[in-house]
């Protein structure tokens, strides 16, 4: 079990845990339900783009948001420090979450823009602390366990967000679904300010040496380069990567890149040795992101379209009660040819057009009619890969998991698992038997191809989609994912505290996000590639072996990355 006893660890990490708990709350809320509404018809009150536009948006919205703690940890290290930075950064995303609430094209994108710089300012800054925290001789033993459980608050958030997620938007819509995304990282903010006390002492603004680069020009070599090569990606004529947007954020990042590169090769020997390993872990660990991140876009849609979502009849009353029910329904219409429904919708979306909407009883009028012609194409959706005997009679209806509620599968295992896995890793301490940080990450990285091969089984149970497959092969997929996760993510956070140089330590943590955030670009490309393929095992067979390569690679340098750490007196 994970020991949460108060003297085993400084209290400091409980306030950090709380916090991440509150703000990953407000974040896996909005991503939750960020595919789902970009999809949705702007008369549900959604976004109405395509799939393509989705993915790639979604994809460039999770990049950014993991690419800018790169700034707000060079920031946080150099003038803020940590406090400053993460008060500042939870007040913009709370801010851009209650912007989404608003349902206009122009506020959607300063929302994320928001969401973006406010991570960037948050994100690094808070694990950096927790690794500060057990910076001491008596506590650097417990490093690991302590990533762990700081981890498990992640994914605490994580879990129950997508229950009110799922809640407020059956029943109130989607806008007031993102307002309890910002309440969330509002409780957040409050909840650090009134535990400061016990960070402060490890909140140090790190002087430069002699020699270092200063903030300034930093910043000129690395932010001002990547804009302008971003514009260059975004102007070349064609698209090497799929869309403009994919060009100009990869072909954007490599200034920073080549920074840590830079970095790399002009410190001095012992500081040049750990940064070149981190940056070796880093090239693995994006590989992993790419995979673990279509949790919110290609398996959401898995969830959506392709899984039998269907409640017992036990489950459904409760959930209906409760307002967490999604509800299809079959009647003449849903079950008309395709072009009788398609008329008689454009007639009733055209009738809704003209409805008036200026009193409170037009208004919700307006509303609840929008929700009733959502509600039939939903069904019509839903019932095209359903057996006919399941289709419920004409005038009934079926009652489902909301999808938002597939994102809580990953966080429950988290919150499950975690004890197990620390358990073993302890007992494995004991015996003096316990793997290296970077062994372990490469184990997180085998355990995550396999969660793939489970989506090839879920693909071959669907009959290649042609009907729907059991909620089990998600869970399964799920938990598999879950124990390389656990073995790889907190551990790559563990390890950037324990090798970088301490003068530096959250820029590195901004280039571990670097990493991820090019990693989550990966996630969006990949499932773009969804809608293309015919055989859609191929695509998860693509995952399997992307990760499995670096899986292999990371092996191959196990030796070297082993010494390194023995090198800096770590494990």
């Amino acid at each position: 079990m994970v020991n949460t006893n108060s003297k085993s660890h400084p209290k400091g990490l409980w306030v950090l845990f709380l916090t991440e708990m509150w703000e990953r709350f407000g974040y896996y809320l909005m991503l939750g339900i960020f595919s789902l509404y970009m999809l949705d018809g702007w008369n549900n009150g959604g976004m109405g783009f395509s799939p393509g536009k989705k993915s790639d948006i979604y994809g460039t919205y999770l990049g950014l948001v993991y690419l800018t703690p790169f700034i707000g940890g060079l920031l946080a290290d150099r003038i803020l420090g940590y406090r400053r930075s993460i008060i500042s950064g939870g007040l913009m995303m709370a801010a851009g979450y209650f912007l989404l609430a608003v349902h206009s094209n122009t506020t959607f994108y300063i929302a994320l823009l928001l969401i973006i710089l406010g991570n960037g300012f948050f994100k690094p800054n808070i694990s950096t602390l927790v690794g500060n925290l057990y910076s001491g001789d008596d506590l650097k033993d417990k490093k690991d366990a302590g990533f762990n459980i700081f981890y498990m608050g992640i994914n605490l958030g994580a879990f129950i967000c997508n229950f009110v997620a799922a809640y407020m938007r059956i029943n109130y819509g989607w806008g007031f679904a993102f307002a309890a995304a910002g309440v969330g990282m509002i409780i957040g903010v409050l909840v650090f300010i009134s535990g400061s006390k016990h960070i402060k002492h490890v909140d140090i603004v790190k002087p430069t040496k002699d020699g270092d680069m200063s903030t300034g020009r930093i910043l000129m070599m690395t932010v001002l380069p990547m804009f302008v090569f971003g514009a260059i990606g975004y102007a070349l004529p064609g698209n090497f990567l799929g869309s403009d947007t994919n060009d100009a954020f990869i072909i954007g990042c490599l200034p920073v890149i080549g920074f840590f590169i830079y970095l790399a090769f002009k410190s001095e020997v012992k500081e040049s040795r750990a940064i070149k390993a981190l940056l070796a872990v880093f090239t693995c660990v994006i590989l992993f992101f790419a995979i673990f991140h279509q949790n919110g876009d290609a398996l959401t849609v898995w969830a959506e379209d392709h899984t039998d979502r269907k409640m017992s009849e036990g489950v459904a009353q409760v959930a209906d009660k409760m307002g967490m029910a999604q509800v299809v329904v079959n009647n003449d219409l849903v079950s008309a040819d395709q072009a009788t429904f398609d008329a008689e919708i454009g007639k009733m979306r055209a009738q809704e057009e003209v409805m008036p909407a200026v009193s409170v009883e037009e208004i919700k009028a307006k509303g609840e009619f929008s929700n009733q012609v959502g509600q039939l194409e939903k069904s019509r959706k839903y019932f095209e890969t359903l057996p006919k005997d399941q289709i419920p009679a004409n005038g009934s209806n079926l009652k489902l998991y909301s999808t938002e509620l597939y994102q809580s599968i990953n966080p429950f295992w988290v919150v499950v698992l975690t004890p197990v896995v620390v358990g073993i890793f302890g007992w494995l301490a004991r015996k003096k038997k316990e793997p290296s940080t970077p062994t372990k990450i490469a184990i997180g990285l085998i355990i995550t191809a396999l969660s793939a091969l489970v989506m090839v089984g879920a693909v071959s149970a669907s009959h290649d989609l042609s009907t729907k497959a059991s909620s089990l092969w998600l869970i399964a997929s799920y938990g598999v994912i879950t124990i390389g996760e656990l073995c790889l993510s907190p551990m790559g956070l563990s390890l950037v505290s324990k090798l970088s140089p301490p003068r530096i330590t959250a820029l590195m943590m901004g280039g571990y996000f670097l990493a991820i955030s090019v990693g989550n670009k990966l996630s969006g490309m990949l499932s773009s590639l969804w809608e293309g393929m015919d055989d859609k095992k191929d695509f998860f067979y693509l995952n399997f072996g992307l990760v499995l390569g670096a899986a292999m690679l990371l092996f191959f340098m196990l030796k070297w990355l082993n010494s390194v750490m023995k090198e800096n007196n770590v494990q």
